[in-house]
């Protein structure tokens, strides 16, 4: 490898200067992109997260500094710190970025400086945002963006909202479920434009009683609900006989919480689809469950269906697909060939024909391991691309195991052999399940970059196995009792677990564990507490609002009675088996990975061929990595952006780092010291002149808001 090019942020910052800019009005057309902009999430409505800036190279990369730094400073006191996650666009010299509060910003992309801003929280909000969309017809330009369950228009130039859009310049987005409450529904990706649609997916609860993640579209100018694509088919619908007869009426999730690309020239866009719920028990829902981890084409302007391919069936593994495919065009056999490359944390990679959803490297369907849970029919077989190779670990033996010293090696050796493994695609049972990969494995939210000029496809993975139990669940008096339960467990989980702990045993001292809080506090005082904050704790009013009843349902298990292995009737399967020890890392007693490096890594995939260029590991955890070996690669979300100037950049790594790759070889170039964790997509863009490149850090204790922090040449 080439010698790497550390740069201090700190040191960098502080010889750094904020230029005041010219006001700038954005000019593109829905999104389009130009030379100098960054116009849609990922950069393009294809997906590319590439740029055609070439002002950065390989040989002047090691000169990059720090140009500005946004810090949003809209986090209330005491808050704590959100993993911030927006990669924000850039249109005629004007960046507009949400903040991890879910405050929208527009910048002057030159210097950083506010031009705008609208809190739709009143301070009161937080939790992952990744961005805005952009529409303008003529002299009219909108920012869209959603926060909570709703859907927002803002005018661009001015930031003020626009009244006439939906109820007062918003849009309710909560679905009607099946027992007629309404089920929240929390985007967390921006949706993508066509014509003067908003398309949209949805962040719903992983449990029973979730949302449904129907894909819908709505008038940008009204805020009126144009079209809905139902993700779990109503009767009469393709897909309706994958599930039994009345899934419709109550099975949620199968939703896009990643985001989704655009053919703008075919009017088709392609929709990636996470897991049917419960996501590690199906025994409701039997069946291979269309369109659940489905990539899906629907026509942009109607919603109709023109192709499906599902790459999990009946999903017992919370294989979501997690970011937008990449639309990309290859040469195969002497033509070329539109297709769409879908990116999964399974390792592999779906290369499929644009308008026919065909494979276009062979896919079979395998046998796989079948479910030891009474009940449970794991779907017999599974798909399988013969190409590219997997680029996430699909099978491990005791070799692969870490050895860190004799008695690390052999706990790690021992709950090895203790647990059910058959490889990828073994189910969770009773006895306990290693998943490999885990459902942080592969890819994640932040996708891959496509460089045409090279037909070479860049991504970075995660080796990282989980450990699942499927255990005896709970009872409820009611579908509506559990249905509640499960709503008030999702917000605890999005909003309240990072401080009080995933089972409401908080490990922080200063943080009260909210274990039997009810014999503490009553109800009014813990809705108090929930919606006007105290002491460290934020308020969550607003998104809290509508959901009382809920909230304390999970909090006081409401109406919930836990099941008594000698009373629980086998034959009685539908509500009894409940996973309980989902997203459990294979560690040793001391933490550390169970497994060898590398835990993550950098890919090259030249999808012309199917082969990889290279590979590298991506991150390192110095303390980790043995002498002599090189680095250990670390745990990574968010994506990489590649740019014509021969460079791949990403930060993503839970290592306070953003990094440069050659292009070409795989070489690390350069590397800058973040303030805190790059969990975030890079964008790349021109203002005044000069090519900048901007990352979202997360916060800290002390910074919980985070930063935007921009790079350029000096």
């Amino acid at each position: 490898m080439k010698n790497i090019i550390r740069v201090s942020f700190w040191k960098a910052f502080s010889i750094a200067s904020l230029f005041p800019a010219l006001f700038c009005l954005p000019s593109c057309q829905n999104g389009t992109a130009t030379r100098d902009s960054w116009s849609v999430y990922k950069g393009d409505a294809t997906s590319s997260s590439y740029s055609s800036l070439n002002q950065i190279t390989k040989e002047n990369v090691a000169t990059l500094e720090v140009a500005w730094v946004f810090e949003p400073n809209d986090a209330p006191d005491g808050a704590r710190a959100v993993k911030y996650e927006c990669n924000p666009i850039i249109i005629d010299g004007v960046m507009y970025l949400t903040s991890a509060r879910h405050v929208v910003y527009a910048l002057d992309a030159a210097s950083g400086k506010i031009i705008w801003s609208f809190d739709p929280f009143d301070g009161k909000g937080g939790a992952i945002k990744r961005g805005v969309s952009y529409w303008q017809s003529g002299t009219e330009r909108r920012i869209m963006f959603t926060a909570g369950n709703h859907l927002f228009a803002l005018d661009a130039t001015t930031g003020e909202q626009i009244s006439d859009f939906g109820d007062n310049g918003k849009v309710n987005l909560n679905i009607e479920n099946f027992s007629g409450e309404e089920a929240w529904v929390v985007p967390t990706s921006p949706g993508i434009i066509y014509n003067n649609l908003i398309i949209l997916g949805s962040e719903v609860s992983e449990s029973y009683g979730a949302a449904p993640g129907y894909i819908r579209a709505y008038d940008v100018r009204t805020g009126k609900l144009e079209w809905t694509f139902h993700t779990i088919p109503w009767p009469g619908e393709v897909g309706y006989d994958t599930w039994p007869p009345d899934a419709w009426k109550k099975v949620g999730g199968a939703n896009n919480w990643g985001g989704m690309s655009l053919d703008e020239k075919r009017g088709i866009v392609y929709v990636p689809l996470g897991s049917p719920t419960y996501d590690y028990y199906g025994a409701d829902r039997k069946g291979m469950n269309l369109f659940g981890n489905s990539l899906v084409a629907l026509e942009a302007g109607t919603g109709k269906l023109v192709w499906h391919f599902q790459t999990t069936h009946h999903d017992l593994w919370d294989y979501d697909l997690p970011a937008p495919p990449n639309l990309i065009t290859v040469t195969k056999d002497g033509r070329q060939i539109d297709a769409v490359a879908q990116t999964t944390k399974t390792g592999f990679l779906f290369v499929l024909n644009r308008e026919t959803g065909e494979p276009i490297f062979p896919v079979e369907e395998r046998p796989v391991p079948a479910s030891n849970i009474p009940g449970e029919q794991a779907w017999p077989t599974q798909p399988f691309p013969t190409m590219p190779a997997p680029y996430a670990g699909q099978y491990l033996t005791e070799q692969d195991l870490a050895d860190f010293s004799s008695d690390s090696q052999q706990q790690v050796l021992d709950a090895f052999r203790s647990f059910r493994y058959e490889g990828i695609y073994t189910p969770p049972d009773t006895s306990g399940t290693l998943l490999t990969p885990g459902s942080r494995g592969g890819s994640e939210w932040g996708g891959a970059a496509w460089d045409q000029q090279t037909g070479l496809l860049y991504l970075n993975a995660n080796e990282s196995p989980e450990i699942a139990k499927v255990s005896r669940g709970v009872a409820w008096k009611s579908p509506r009792d559990q249905s509640m339960y499960n709503v008030g467990r999702s917000f605890y989980n999005t909003y309240c677990a990072s401080c009080h702990g995933a089972n409401k045993q908080a490990t922080d001292p200063s943080i009260p564990s909210l274990v039997d809080v009810g014999k503490r506090l009553s109800k009014d005082e813990i809705l108090n507490r929930v919606k006007n904050g105290k002491g460290k704790m934020p308020a969550f009013g607003q998104v809290a609002t509508g959901n009382e009843e809920e909230i304390l349902s999970y909090l006081l298990e409401i109406n919930r009675d836990k099941i008594s292995q000698k009373s629980q009737n086998e034959s009685d399967t539908g509500m009894v088996y409940l996973n309980l020890t989902a997203y459990g890392y294979f560690r040793d007693k001391e933490g550390r990975p169970a497994i060898k490096p590398p835990w993550g890594t950098l890919n090259a995939i030249n999808l012309n061929t199917g082969e990889y260029a290279w590979r590298v590991p991506l991150g390192n955890i110095p303390e980790l990595q043995q002498p002599g070996d090189p680095p250990t690669g670390i745990e990574n979300y968010g994506g990489p952006v590649v740019t014509a100037g021969g460079l791949v950049f990403i930060a993503a790594t839970g290592d306070q780092k953003i990094r440069a790759f050659d292009k070409e070889t795989g070489d690390e170039v350069w590397t800058a010291d973040l303030p805190g964790n790059g969990y975030a997509s890079p964008a790349v863009y021109e203002a005044n002149g000069k090519q900048h490149l901007a990352i979202a850090v997360t916060g800290n204790r002390d910074k919980p808001g985070g930063w935007m922090i921009v790079f350029s040449l000096p």
